[in-house]
């Protein structure tokens, strides 16, 4: 296979994940508190064993003993991440919508641990456990909250939880040295990666009946769509035609014998 074959597959495999991406983006416009996935490719370059040998010219001869390095790119996922920068406001008047303003997360109890997520679309169940939309619990003080039926619930700036104007505990809000390296696990919901440490937020409002609507802009969403179709179509292009050479050449080897 043609180095440029090979070289355009990888191009042409790079943008169907950025395609990818930017649909799953697209897809979450209107999913609240949604974050939207980032990531970046660069250039990895295949050497090879003489572009480790220093090209110094010889004292017995007046050329390079060796050729001039040749090195092929090749497009790599460098880095893929979750963009956490601040969505709108929209106001519902549900005392069970909580808005987070500024970088921070919830914490929930799921079956399979903890589990953090941006969105505050809250409810209560039949127990009267205060939920996500999932029937997880979410934490207050390290635990669950228990909501009677018909209490006033209202939250301050810093999480604290009233019911009745009563004190009833804190929501357990928490921020991480890198909180874009977050992993989601569907559901608009995320888990700390191996070694990450949970550290108390700054800077953290909450805001009792607002949501926070995702932070996909449509339209730059739509640039970079169009833009990956094009570079998939212009790699497909370089591979057909280095098909055709390689056909041609065959073809035309075969007639010399």
């Amino acid at each position: 296979m043609r180095d440029s074959s090979l070289s355009a597959l990888f191009g042409a495999l790079s943008n169907e994940m950025r395609m990818s991406t930017i649909a799953n983006n697209l897809a979450n416009v209107n999913t609240t508190a949604y974050k939207k996935d980032t990531m970046a490719f660069h250039d990895v370059f295949t050497r090879f064993a003489h572009d480790n040998v220093v090209t110094t010219k010889s004292f017995l001869r007046d050329k390079d003993m060796f050729p001039d390095p040749n090195i092929m790119a090749k497009p790599r996922l460098s880095e893929q991440a979750v963009d956490f920068t601040q969505g709108g406001m929209q106001k519902t008047g549900n005392p069970l919508d909580f808005a987070l303003s500024g970088e921070g997360v919830f914490r929930v109890q799921a079956p399979e641990g903890i589990l953090y997520q941006r969105a505050g679309n809250f409810a209560v169940d039949v127990n009267g456990t205060l939920v996500n939309k999932d029937g997880h619990p979410i934490m207050v003080d390290g635990g669950q909250l228990n909501i009677p039926a018909g209490a006033e619930v209202t939250v301050d700036g810093g999480g604290g939880i009233y019911l009745d104007g009563q004190p009833a505990g804190n929501l357990d809000l928490v921020t991480f040295d890198t909180i874009g390296k977050l992993e989601r696990v569907g559901s608009n919901m995320f888990r700390a990666p191996e070694g990450a440490a949970e550290q108390p937020p700054e800077d953290l409002t909450v805001q009792q009946g607002f949501l926070e609507k995702g932070n996909v802009e449509v339209v730059t969403e739509m640039v970079s769509m169009i833009e990956s179709q094009r570079s998939f179509a212009m790699y497909a292009k370089v591979m057909q035609n280095s098909d055709q050479m390689d056909r041609k050449m065959i073809t035309q080897l075969s007639r010399l014998r």
